[in-house]
């Protein structure tokens, strides 16, 4: 493509355009003709018309052009796509005397990514007159000079190119010189003056001419020059070189001393007309401050450091002139030669501060546009990344590269990545550059919520505070900011059909869960529920957990008394004693329950108040009231036992109840002893003696804990404070779980009772227990070696080592063909119903529940078929377990393994039954 324009306000500029164009999928390339000189602002072309870009595409492309001169002479107009001119252009600075001169441009383009080139040729135009190396040159010819001989002069120099440069020369009017040339190898023409005619000096001894340089150029510049010739006598000879033009080759590196060459110039001439000496005849102001020279060796000498990059050859004209005045010159040409001093140079034309961590391979990074000043094998550069393996440089052209992903990223494993890119020429030495940079990696929402736990069992104890906090559930997300700030919420579900909400809540920040209502160990032991965390990105991720509560009992409920009932105060319940018993002989057997569990329902049973404390003794554990000593034949004895029931708990909770006895040999002898009024005042008088005891001990004790507290601070005594020297430690403690971890069931009770009960003709009860032979004991409370048992004589439990709470025994179930019916070993009674009131009601399920495990053996001593539980015939056979509610699941009576042998109507550990004591008494 050809452009032509003129310009004639200032300055008329010819603009000669040539473009070669081409065009592939990552390079194209332009070239354009321009003089120098040209006006700022004049447009060189239409890069993107002629690239074939859209111009709406070019901002949003990301258009980049860059110079390879360190002054940007050239701009690109983004809204119409012209190159135009922005700094003034002078081809002489660029170039020197180089004949043909270009600038380099690079245009870079992205997304997607093309590179061009732009080579822009700067045409000469006549802008230098032609300068002498001198203003004044002076001659001395001698008188005996001949005519047609030369005299050389210094030629002028213009920097301007062909036909701009100096074409002619021309010489003011004399009649004894003329001018001529001299052209040497190189082309250059050097002025010389010629002698026409002889000269006389006795005539004329000065003579002054005007020497005239002129160019070709349009309009012709031209500039002068003196000559001033001196007659002299005799000189005839000129100084001469050995050559007209001396070549060197020089480093770059030469050290600042180096010599360059030592000029010799000879005269055949002697004495002072063959003394020479040398100087610069011409010489550009650059040139003269890298180079000197001796006016008497003719030694030129580097005055500085050169650099090859700066300029690569120098011209310098030398001129020996002798003694008498005569002048030659020569030429001397220096070739700088490249060294490798120039380290590689990097420059990031592009590039990504952060990617998201999701960016698949091959996401481009940085374009980096790399180059090397030197020449040769020394502008040849390899580069590569360092220490890392995520990333891949990737060469796109000549002097590009890109940086793009070798594999996937993640925020988590590395949030940062410090890139370092090194260059290396193929120098010698080779010389590298380093360049880095950090490139940050964005989070992507990929990792789910993790809780700390795979999933929790929390505790709490019963009767709490409603919002009472129990635990703080935590998860952790490995994202960060919204990606990871986690959200709690429970997850819908139902605890026995009411909605889990109603029982927990979640603080959704935190993950603290409260107790939405007060919790009652007895009504519901633990429940479970899921607890999702979820994150707060863009597409959330969450993660659920378990967490199950356990319900920790509280000794809040006291011991029920089962057998004798406490509702029968108002009629009391007799237990009768043959005279013929002997020591040990059980009485009865006090039955309570507790409704709490684990320790809290571990019973234990003790004598509160008795008239005799020698008379009756009581299992601690067992609550079987026994006979403590012989009575004697002629004793008919009326008296109330009080009985103290009380848990293991903190604080231990108790109930009492009353046992009235009756020695008697047989139902009518007992009646009337039945019918008497209890004497109380002794039992008062006792009572108000061990009341006065009690309170006097409890001041004591009271004293010794204030002073002891006060002693050891936080030490609490183990003292005991209720009930005098009933201690409540009777069973060991246990570290409570959930019921699921432990057991789902109570202890069962340890032994088996048969029951008998009567009614006289005034609706008065008696009724009495006896163990039964054979009682399984796969469901007593395990122990190890260690475990005591009660001793014969006092019943009471040393030591008990309790590891795992029995499970249900199987013989609490009964069949089909279990169920009650007539009892074919039991003595004569008459038929009786099913008591018709709830006080006999109550005692009679009491006593079921004694004797069940001898029921479901089949053993019952007191008569009654299999399934009957030992019952009498008074209360049929339509009597079946449905009747009895069933007070097993709390009750815990731990105790010693001993089982009573007794067996049908015995009621002593001893065999004896009903003996008699001697054969007086069986004449009674």
């Amino acid at each position: 493509m050809n452009c032509t324009a003129r310009i004639k306000q200032e300055q008329i500029y010819q603009v000669f355009c040539f473009i070669f164009f081409f065009i592939s999928d990552i390079y194209g390339q332009l070239q354009y003709s321009i003089l120098e000189e040209i006006k700022l602002g004049s447009i060189i072309g239409n890069v993107a018309k002629d690239f074939g870009l859209n111009m709406k595409q070019l901002a949003n492309r990301n258009f980049q052009l860059i110079s390879q001169t360190k002054i940007q002479y050239f701009n690109f107009n983004l809204d119409n796509g012209d190159l135009f001119v922005a700094e003034r252009i002078d081809r002489e600075i660029l170039c020197e005397n180089k004949l043909n001169c270009f600038i380099n441009l690079e245009a870079v383009i992205q997304d997607p990514l093309n590179f061009y080139t732009i080579t822009i040729e700067i045409q000469d135009v006549n802008d230098n007159f032609p300068i002498f190396s001198k203003k004044h040159f002076d001659l001395e010819i001698s008188e005996l000079t001949l005519p047609g001989a030369r005299f050389a002069l210094g030629n002028a120099q213009d920097p301007d190119l062909g036909t701009n440069s100096i074409q002619s020369y021309t010489l003011s009017s004399n009649g004894n010189f003329g001018l001529g040339e001299k052209v040497t190898t190189d082309g250059i023409k050097y002025p010389e003056i010629i002698l026409e005619k002889s000269l006389d000096r006795e005539k004329q001894s000065f003579y002054e001419l005007i020497l005239t340089a002129l160019d070709g150029g349009n309009p012709q510049k031209s500039s002068t020059a003196t000559i001033k010739i001196i007659v002299l006598d005799v000189n005839d000879n000129l100084p001469m070189f050995t050559q007209d033009t001396y070549r060197i080759r020089l480093h770059e590196n030469a050290s600042v001393g180096y010599l360059v060459i030592q000029l010799n110039a000879t005269d055949e001439d002697e004495g002072s007309n063959a003394q020479i000496t040398y100087s610069f005849s011409h010489i550009s102001d650059k040139t003269q401050q890298l180079f000197s020279i001796n006016p008497l060796t003719g030694d030129i000498k580097v005055l500085k450091n050169l650099d090859y990059e700066t300029s690569e050859t120098y011209e310098i004209t030398v001129e020996a002139k002798d003694g008498g005045g005569h002048v030659t010159h020569c030429k001397v040409s220096i070739q700088v030669m490249d060294v490798n001093d120039n380290a590689p140079e990097i420059t990031i034309t592009f590039l990504a501060s952060s990617i998201p961590e999701d960016s698949p391979p091959g996401t481009v990074i940085a374009l980096l546009n790399v180059r090397d000043l030197d020449s040769g094998m020394n502008s040849e550069v390899v580069c590569h990344i360092s220490d890392t393996l995520a990333f891949q440089l990737i060469p796109s052209s000549s002097s590009y590269y890109k940086l793009v992903t070798a594999a996937s990223m993640d925020r988590e494993r590395n949030p940062s990545y410090n890139v370092t890119i090194q260059c290396m020429d193929n120098g010698f030495p080779p010389l590298s550059t380093n360049k880095t940079f950090q490139l940050n990696i964005s989070d992507v929402n990929d990792n789910a919520p993790v809780f700390e736990k795979m999933n929790y069992i929390l505790y709490i104890g019963e009767n709490n505070q409603p919002g009472t906090s129990i635990h703080n559930v935590h998860a952790t997300d490995l994202d960060c900011d919204e990606n990871g700030k986690i959200t709690y919420s429970i997850l819908n579900s139902n605890v026995e059909d009411i909605p889990v909400s109603s029982y927990i809540s979640i603080n959704s920040i935190s993950g603290v869960i409260y107790a939405q209502r007060s919790f009652d160990y007895e009504q519901l032991r633990e429940f479970q529920f899921q607890v999702m965390a979820k994150d707060s990105g863009s597409s959330p991720l969450s993660s659920n957990v378990t967490v199950r509560i356990c319900i920790i009992d509280k000794n809040d409920n006291a011991p029920r008394i089962l057998y004798p009932s406490a509702d029968t105060e108002g009629s009391a319940l007799f237990e009768f004693i043959p005279h013929s018993a002997e020591k040990g002989y059980l009485v009865t057997k006090v039955i309570a329950v507790d409704a709490d569990s684990g320790h809290n329902a571990w019973l234990s049973y003790h004598l509160l108040q008795v008239p005799d404390p020698t008379l009756f003794i009581i299992g601690q554990y067992t609550g079987e009231i026994k006979i403590g000593r012989d009575i004697p034949d002629t004793e008919n004895l009326r008296q109330q036992v009080v009985v103290l029931v009380k848990d293991n708990g903190v604080p231990s909770l108790s109930c009492t109840v009353s046992v009235h006895v009756v020695v008697a040999e047989n139902f009518q002898q007992a009646v009337p002893e039945i019918r008497k009024q209890p004497n109380m005042s002794n039992t008062s008088s006792n009572i108000t003696f061990y009341l006065v005891v009690s309170i006097a001990l409890i001041s004591i004790l009271f004293i010794a804990t204030v002073l002891i507290t006060l002693v050891l601070k936080y030490r609490k005594s183990d003292t005991p404070t209720t009930y005098g020297p009933y201690s409540r430690n009777v069973y060991p403690q246990f570290t409570l779980g959930c019921p699921s971890e432990i057991s789902d069931t109570s202890l069962p009770f340890p032994f088996s009772y048969d029951v008998c009960v009567t009614l006289d003709s005034k609706q008065n009860e008696i009724a009495y227990l006896k163990p039964v032979q054979n009682v399984p004991t796969e469901n007593l409370i395990d122990t190890d070696e260690s475990t005591a048992v009660n001793d014969s004589s006092n019943n009471e439990l040393t030591s008990v080592n309790i590891f795992q709470q029995a499970q249900p025994n199987g013989e609490w179930r009964f069949s089909q063909a279990q169920r009650p019916g007539p009892s074919g070993a039991q003595p004569a009674e008459e038929a009786g119903v099913w008591p018709n009131n709830q006080f006999e009601t109550e005692r009679l399920q009491a006593m079921i529940l004694a004797s069940a495990n001898e029921a479901a053996e089949g053993t019952s001593g007191l008569g009654g078929g299999t399934g009957t539980m030992g019952l009498s015939a008074r209360y049929g056979p339509q009597f079946t377990l449905q009747h009895v509610p069933d007070y097993r699941q709390n009750v815990y009576i731990p105790g010693s393994t001993l089982t009573p042998t007794n067996a049908g109507g015995k009621r002593d550990g001893k065999g004896g039954g009903n003996k008699k004591k001697s054969g007086k008494k069986d004449k009674k």
